[in-house]
C-alpha cells in the first residue's frame, strides 16, 4: 500500500510527530509513505505533463531515515497552505487524476475544517480518507481535541504571565489578544489558567464602557496597580462586527486581528488610563508541541495506520469522552464547536465561570 500524506491551513505544532508516527507505521508493514507538499495546493500544483518535475516540487519521499529527527522541529515538514475549498472543488477533476498516477491508495490529511471538509469530498469520490484534526482554535466539530490547542495555551498563559512584568511596573492595563476567528476557546482557556480578571470571547459581543468601569475596578483592586485582559481577535464590541484588514486570503477570509488595539484606544478615551495591548498572533504556534500535543499527534498518526490495516476508511480520528475514537470523515462538517457559553462563560461579568466539571471534557469543550 502508498499512504499520502498532507498537512493543510495553519500550522501547529505537533503535525511532525503525527506524521513522523504514521510514516514509522506503515514504513514497519512494508507500505510506502509519500509526502505531499502544501496540503492541497501540492495536488492542485502538480503537473501531469511534466510528471518529473513535479515530483520534486509537490511531493516528498517520507521514510524512517528521512522522518528520524523531525519531532524535534516545529511546524510541518511538508509545508502548509490555505486553498480556497471552490478552488478545489473546481479541481477535483485534476486531483483525482494526480493521486491515481502517484499510485495513493490512501490519504490521510492533516488540517482544520476546510482541510477536512474537502477529504470528505474526495472520499464521496471513492479516495481512500482517513483525516487527522488540528488547529489552535480547537474548533473542529466532531472531537472534544485538535492537534495544537494545548500548546496554544501553553505558549499563550507564559506570555500573559510575562507581561504582567511591565503591566505592572507602568500600572496599566494589559490587553492581550489571541487567535480565535469564531470560538473563543483558546483566549476562554488561557486566561482561565493564567487567572486574568476579564477574558472576551468570539461568541459574546461586549460592552465597552462596561468593559472599562470593570477594568478600572479590576486595577483598583490590585495592590500592584495594574490588571489583565485576554480577547479573541474575533471579539467584538456590541454593535461591531469583528476587525478585519487586507486582501481575502486563499481559504475565502480576510485576515482578523487589531481588536485589541482598538479596545486599548477605547479605554484610554473612557478612561485616561494608561494601557500594553499586545498580539500574540503567530507565537503561538512557534516552537516544539508541549508533551499533550505530541502525545495526542503520535496517537491519532497511530490510529489513522491501523484502521488502513483493518480495511477502515472514511474515519476522522478524534477524543470524544477523553478516550480516542473514529467517526465518519464528514462528521466536521455536520456542526460548529463553540464554547459554551452558558457552562463556562459569565457573559455579564466577562470572565470565565467554570464552576461545573464534573464529567466533563479535560479541556472543557
Amino acid at each position: 500500500m502508498r499512504i499520502g500524506v498532507l498537512t493543510g491551513g495553519g500550522d501547529v505544532p505537533g503535525l511532525n510527530p503525527a506524521i513522523q508516527t504514521i510514516t514509522r507505521q506503515a514504513t514497519d508493514l512494508g507500505w510506502e509513505v509519500i509526502g505531499i507538499r502544501r496540503g492541497w495546493r501540492g495536488l492542485l500544483d502538480f503537473d501531469l505533463d511534466d510528471p518529473d518535475g513535479s515530483l520534486d516540487t509537490c511531493t516528498m519521499s517520507l521514510t524512517a531515515t528521512s522522518v528520524r529527527a523531525i519531532d524535534r522541529l516545529s511546524s510541518t515538514v511538508l509545508h502548509t497552505s490555505r486553498t480556497d475549498v471552490a478552488t478545489l472543488e473546481e479541481g477535483t477533476a485534476h486531483i483525482l487524476k494526480v493521486i491515481a498516477h502517484l499510485n495513493i491508495d490512501a490519504l490521510v490529511p492533516i488540517g482544520g475544517v476546510d482541510t477536512l471538509a474537502y477529504a470528505a469530498q474526495l472520499q464521496a469520490h471513492g479516495v481512500k480518507v482517513n483525516t487527522i484534526p488540528k488547529t489552535m482554535d480547537n474548533d473542529v466539530f466532531g472531537t472534544d481535541y485538535c492537534i495544537g490547542f494545548s500548546t496554544a495555551v501553553t505558549r499563550s498563559v507564559d506570555a500573559i504571565n510575562a507581561l504582567r512584568t511591565p503591566a505592572g511596573s507602568h500600572e496599566r492595563i494589559g490587553i492581550i489578544e489571541l487567535f480565535g476567528r469564531k470560538s473563543g476557546e483558546t483566549a476562554l482557556m488561557s486566561g482561565y489558567l493564567a487567572d486574568t480578571p476579564r477574558v472576551l470571547i468570539a461568541e459574546v459581543p461586549f460592552d465597552m464602557e462596561q468593559l472599562a468601569d470593570m477594568l478600572m475596578a479590576d486595577r483598583a483592586d490590585n495592590p500592584s496597580n495594574y490588571t489583565m485582559a485576554v480577547i479573541s481577535e474575533g471579539a467584538r464590541i456590541k454593535g461591531s462586527d469583528a476587525v478585519e484588514y487586507g486582501e481575502t486570503d486563499a481559504s475565502g477570509h480576510r485576515r482578523l486581528g487589531g481588536i485589541s488595539d482598538i479596545v486599548s484606544e477605547e479605554f484610554k478615551r473612557l478612561t485616561g488610563a494608561g494601557t500594553i495591548s499586545q498580539k500574540l498572533s503567530y507565537l503561538m504556534r512557534t516552537g516544539t508541541p508541549d508533551a499533550l500535543d505530541t502525545m495526542v499527534a503520535r496517537s491519532m498518526g497511530a490510529m489513522a495506520v491501523q484502521h488502513l490495516v483493518q480495511g477502515r476508511d472514511g474515519l476522522m480520528i478524534a477524543v470524544r469522552d477523553g478516550a480516542y475514537q473514529s467517526v465518519p470523515v464528514s462528521t466536521c462538517i455536520e456542526g460548529q464547536r463553540r464554547v459554551d457559553v452558558a457552562a463556562h462563560y459569565d457573559k455579564d461579568a466577562y470572565r470565565p465561570n467554570i464552576h461545573n466539571i464534573n464529567s466533563k471534557p479535560m479541556f472543557l469543550g
